[in-house]
């Protein structure tokens, strides 16, 4: 029984404790899910204002809350607005660089794209061609190539081979092309895409290259480009009116700069595609530009008038040692046109950075900036780029104003006094011959004395307004337009500065500068009847893809003077070569008119020296020929004056010009009888040496032949001098067998001073000939002493009387 009701008491008492636990397990139950009730409440409360204070409600108790309810388990609005509103500042910044690289950046970033996926190869245009107005070629492009290297390209399978293959590409470049080697290697081993190795390069060159590649088994990397260089057949010849081009072929000096678009014509070029390795796509779709070559220009220089003029021009400057060389023009007064331009000392074209002899002298002892210096005045063109004092010549200009006026006639007697000198204000100005003075004058007779106080006088009468007025007219105020490079304009006083002194040295050509260009062109206006043209350099213009050329047409500017008194200056102007001054001008068989002009320098620039200059024109009647020679202090023992020193120089180049011109000569019965005791050296070439003999001897010459063969058999090759020369009886022959060569082996004598006896001695004593013209003694001889020459050479000597009045 106890033990039963122990377990009653045992089972009641854990029904009891059950109940117990149970009912607090109840209990806290209902107490988690009232909390969990308030979190939910609170959690709402918070989501609907999130501005104010937390309120909770339990059991219809509210709590106000001081503070934000911070939780981790809760997300805080005012985070996710910053976070907003930086993801919208970023979202719009990317869309304000979007629309930036779109519209603003976008053709920049278009083309960039385009580079780097399109290989642009540039077609260069040919340069056109310069021809003289016969149609010979003075400038020409010929075909060359330019070598480059793409550096990345040349590599080998290692680093050590692609180090060999770099020094051994590096010693082939320097050889083929003379290059440093250390330089060229430097290029080959650089990271640049193209590096330029040589340019200009000659065809020999380029075929040596294409051998070494084939040898090395080099087939990229090494580039070779079509290209063109400018050649100059003639060197020298006309060398400051042509100019030259710089390595890239764009002109840099005289008419291939001037007219350097005309002559560059446009690049073409082709488009094709490349990938990211920068290599072009086979079969890619390409777009081919061609390129547009550049007009053909025809100067109206006349290479042979050009040929005959530098010849006599060299020989003045170096015979009268003009320390700052000299110039001449020669122009057709009737259209215009410069049949020839010329300046001593030139230069060569072809090497227009290597110093002419001249400058070489002093070249290496000049600084940098000094030899810039020296070389942009070696290239320039002293004929228009240069002014200068004009000197008694531009008396013509003072005269032709006075007769347009009425002021004066040619002849009126005792119109003008020279006592040798002039008083102007306080100053006094001498003529030339002061010492000897002229005395009365017809206006005429003024013009062939050249008097220096008649025109003064003359000038006084003609007052300044009215002889800026003809200045003007005759063009001397502006530059001529002519198409030549680097013209310069002139330097006169302003009207309202022309006082007496000034007014008195304007009338004779003195303290203004022209140009040699402008006061020649003034000068061709007298002889073409009045009438003033535009000098023209340019004949024509064609156009090489077309054919079309574009001639240009001769510009008449304006009537400066009228007929009638271009025909009294001429006819003053042939009365100075007849009896004044420019006697030494004068041409055997035709009409000459002309001024000489002798200018002294200011008393500030004493260096410069004197100007000797000569204007001619002829023949009088219908002028063809209007030519005008500058020669810049002379320093001879022929003295400085223009009559003498220029004068002469003019005759010799108009003896050639005009019979080349077809300008009919006037010569007298005796002077062609003269010319029938001439002979004419008949051809013997092609006739063996035995037998050529034989009919030189016949026709009065005497013979001397060079041949290493046998006479009899050896036919005659060539022959000094050529047929058809006429030459005085016992004239000497040479004859040159098959295998010999003429030899310019025999120096020409000085001639200077020599009648005609002891000229053609000097002559026959060095086994030359002589062809003469004029009497007196000689002034000009067409090769100087001390030049080589063949034997049998025909020496051609002018002869002038002794004049003392040649100013």
């Amino acid at each position: 029984m106890n033990n039963k009701n122990k377990k009653k008491e045992q089972n009641i008492k854990k029904r009891t404790n059950n109940k117990k636990t149970s009912k607090k397990t109840n209990i806290k139950e209902k107490k988690n899910l009232k909390s969990n009730n308030a979190r939910s409440k609170t959690y709402n409360i918070t989501q609907k204002n999130s501005s104010q204070n937390i309120q909770q409600n339990n059991e219809n108790n509210v709590i106000k809350l001081k503070k934000d309810f911070n939780s981790k388990n809760l997300i805080c609005t005012k985070k996710v607005r910053n976070t907003f509103i930086v993801i919208l500042l970023i979202l719009i910044l990317l869309l304000g660089r979007i629309a930036y690289l779109q519209f603003i950046d976008g053709s920049r970033l278009k083309e960039l794209a385009y580079q780097q996926q399109t290989i642009n190869q540039i077609l260069s245009p040919k340069r056109g061609n310069i021809y003289d107005s016969t149609g010979k070629a003075l400038a020409i492009s010929a075909q060359v190539d330019t070598i480059t290297i793409n550096p990345t390209k040349i590599k080998g399978k290692d680093d050590d081979k692609t180090k060999e293959l770099k020094e051994k590409v590096a010693k082939g470049l320097s050889d083929i092309f003379e290059l440093d080697y250390n330089e060229t290697l430097e290029k080959v081993s650089s990271n640049s895409q193209v590096e330029t190795i040589a340019k200009k390069v000659e065809k020999d060159k380029v075929d040596q290259l294409k051998s070494w590649m084939e040898d090395n088994d080099i087939a990229v990397g090494i580039n070779i480009d079509e290209d063109t260089k400018r050649y100059y057949p003639y060197g020298s010849l006309a060398s400051n009116v042509i100019g030259f081009c710089g390595s890239d072929n764009q002109g840099l000096s005289g008419i291939e700069s001037q007219w350097d678009s005309t002559l560059t014509g446009t690049p073409g070029k082709i488009v094709s595609s490349k990938d990211s390795s920068q290599q072009e796509i086979p079969n890619a779709e390409e777009t081919y530009i061609s390129a547009e070559n550049g007009s053909d220009i025809t100067l109206t220089i006349d290479l042979n008038i050009q040929s005959i003029v530098e010849k006599y021009l060299k020989q003045a400057v170096e015979k009268n040692e003009c320390e700052r060389g000299g110039n001449v023009i020669v122009m057709n007064p009737q259209n215009g046109d410069i049949l020839a331009m010329a300046c001593y000392p030139d230069y060569d074209l072809n090497s227009p950075y290597t110093p002419n002899s001249t400058l070489a002298q002093t070249y290496d002892s000049l600084s940098s900036e000094e030899k810039n210096e020296a070389l942009y005045k070696m290239w320039s063109n002293k004929s228009v780029a240069e002014s200068y004092e004009p000197g008694s010549t531009f008396k013509i200009i003072t005269a032709s104003a006075a007769l347009e006026e009425n002021i004066t006639t040619t002849d009126k007697l005792n119109d003008f006094y020279c006592k040798g000198y002039e008083v102007v204000e306080d100053r006094t100005i001498e003529c030339w011959r002061h010492g000897n003075p002229h005395g009365s004058q017809t206006l005429r007779q003024a013009l062939c004395n050249s008097c220096n106080p008649a025109f003064m006088q003359l000038a006084s009468r003609i007052t300044a307004p009215t002889l800026f007025k003809y200045y003007q007219a005759f063009g001397l105020f502006d530059k001529t337009n002519s198409g030549l490079y680097g013209e310069q304009n002139s330097i006169f006083h302003d009207l309202d500065e022309m006082g007496p002194v000034e007014l008195a040295t304007y009338a004779f050509g003195q303290r203004f500068q022209i140009t040699p260009l402008q006061l020649i062109t003034a000068i061709s206006a007298v002889a073409n009847d009045g009438k003033l043209m535009k000098p023209n350099i340019v004949k024509s213009i064609t156009n090489t893809d077309t054919g079309a050329v574009t001639t240009t047409e001769p510009t008449e500017v304006r009537q400066v003077i009228s007929k009638s008194t271009a025909d009294k200056v001429k006819s003053m102007m042939e009365s100075v070569v007849l009896e004044g001054t420019g006697k030494n001008a004068s041409v055997s068989g035709y009409s000459v008119g002309g001024k000489s002009g002798t200018s002294e320098p200011v008393e500030s620039n004493k260096d410069n020296g004197y100007v000797a200059s000569f204007v001619a024109i002829s023949p009088i009647e219908d002028t063809q020929v209007a030519i005008l020679l500058t020669l810049y202090d002379p320093q001879s023992e022929n003295g400085y004056q223009g009559g003498q020193v220029a004068g002469p120089v003019v005759s010799q180049m108009l003896t050639e010009i005009l019979p080349y011109l077809g300008v009919p000569s006037n010569n007298t019965d005796s002077e062609n009888s003269n010319s029938d005791n001439l002979i004419t050296v008949p051809d013997i070439r092609n006739k063996t040496v035995t037998e050529a003999k034989k009919v030189l001897t016949n026709a009065g010459f005497t013979c001397k032949s060079v041949c290493s063969g046998d006479e009899n058999s050896t036919l005659v090759s060539d022959q000094t001098p050529k047929p058809g020369v006429k030459l005085s009886k016992n004239s000497i022959i040479i004859i040159y067998g098959e295998g010999d060569t003429v030899s310019t082996s025999v120096e020409v004598p000085d001639l200077s001073g020599m009648n005609a006896s002891q000229a053609q001695s000097a002559l026959k004593a060095k086994n030359l000939n002589i062809s003469m013209n004029g009497t007196g003694i000689v002034t000009i001889q067409d090769y100087t002493a001390g030049e080589l020459v063949p034997e049998g050479t025909v020496i051609n000597v002018t002869f002038k009387p002794v004049l003392t009045d040649a100013h």
